[in-house]
């Protein structure tokens, strides 16, 4: 099978498109012919030498996909050949064949074409994880987002949206805020990385009981600043930075909570919980149309180099995507 290793750190050059034996699945697991996989964030870090894959786990790239099962190992009910279906990985997305723990598939739902889920399983478990599971988002109150253009953020946007919560979206770029706005949320143009004001502002000085940031240390005092007293931060990415200086005396009578999280290295359990947690709510939605992927472009496999080039391009809306049998950038 073709699939995507990045051998030595180095940029979307370092990539190379390889043969590798088709894995069979072991109990427990499920292997899927991949038609779709879904770049991230940390596929970069990993082509970077910045971010290795957990222990145990293949050194192919990409941590979403979708296809249809092709095999199914000992243990195994719920799934059979044939099966439409989208997975949450710790690797191996940028391959023609992947195993998966059976409880990280989940089935694609009618009227999203099986490449386009490839879109839907680490953003929206993700923004899952981080509105709900942690920070326990719920109706009537406001979501502060981050890069809200970007994949997590376009789905972020739609689960505090659906959850009944009010959603305010940031970016650098104005253009890339159309988007956001679109989908529900109250779009904000992060200046010099100043956004603070104008939340107070839209929120008549209450400021935000959720704030999902994707950027890290750069955003951390107007984080703070922008924070209603009982919020909560969740912090998912360090896009910015890793380390800035935090002073407790500003925390302690808003009744703050930080959340720090990944989900990559959460176990199969840790998984399982958040797929049973965020399915039945959340597949609904995305199979009447509630909720959307977006998708900013996709690329064959043997594009990956562009793939990876556009997502670092910094003008992407959504989700790139690498096809197995894609004629090219769409």
């Amino acid at each position: 099978m073709r699939a995507v290793v990045a051998p030595e750190p180095g940029g979307p050059d370092a990539l190379r498109l390889i043969e590798l034996p088709t894995p069979a699945p072991a109990a427990g697991e499920v292997l899927l012919a991949v038609e779709g996989a879904a770049l991230n964030r940390a596929d970069i870090l990993q082509r970077e030498g910045r971010y290795p894959p957990p222990p145990g786990t293949t050194d192919v790239l990409g941590l979403e996909a979708s296809g249809t099962v092709a095999e199914v190992g000992t243990g195994v009910s719920d799934w059979g050949v044939g099966d439409r279906a989208m997975a949450l990985l710790a690797g191996g997305g940028y391959a023609e064949r992947v195993v998966v723990p059976a409880p990280q598939l989940m089935s694609i739902p009618d009227g999203i074409d099986t490449v386009s889920a490839a879109a839907i399983p680490e953003v929206f478990l993700t923004a899952w994880m981080g509105l709900r599971h942690l920070a326990g988002l719920s109706s009537g109150e406001t979501a502060l987002i981050h890069a809200g253009a970007s994949g997590v953020g376009t789905a972020a946007i739609q689960v505090a949206r659906e959850l009944g919560a009010r959603p305010i979206a940031t970016s650098r770029s104005a253009k890339r805020l159309a988007p956001a706005r679109e989908l529900g949320a109250v779009p904000i143009q992060a200046t010099d990385g100043a956004f603070a004001s104008a939340v107070r502002e839209v929120t008549s000085d209450h400021g935000v009981d959720v704030i999902l940031d994707l950027v890290g240390a750069a955003y951390w005092d107007e984080n703070v600043k922008a924070l209603a007293r009982g919020g909560r931060i969740v912090i998912l990415s360090l896009t910015s930075g890793a380390k800035t200086e935090v002073d407790f005396s500003r925390l302690l009578p808003k009744q703050a909570t930080v959340y720090c999280a990944t989900l990559r290295a959460r176990s199969v359990d840790q998984k399982r919980a958040l797929i049973d947690e965020f399915g039945p709510w959340g597949l609904p939605r995305l199979h009447d149309g509630r909720m959307i992927p977006v998708i900013d472009s996709v690329f064959a496999l043997e594009d990956v180099e562009k793939a990876h080039r556009r997502m670092e391009s910094g003008e992407l809306v959504g989700k790139v995507l690498l096809s197995t049998a894609s004629a090219g950038p769409s």
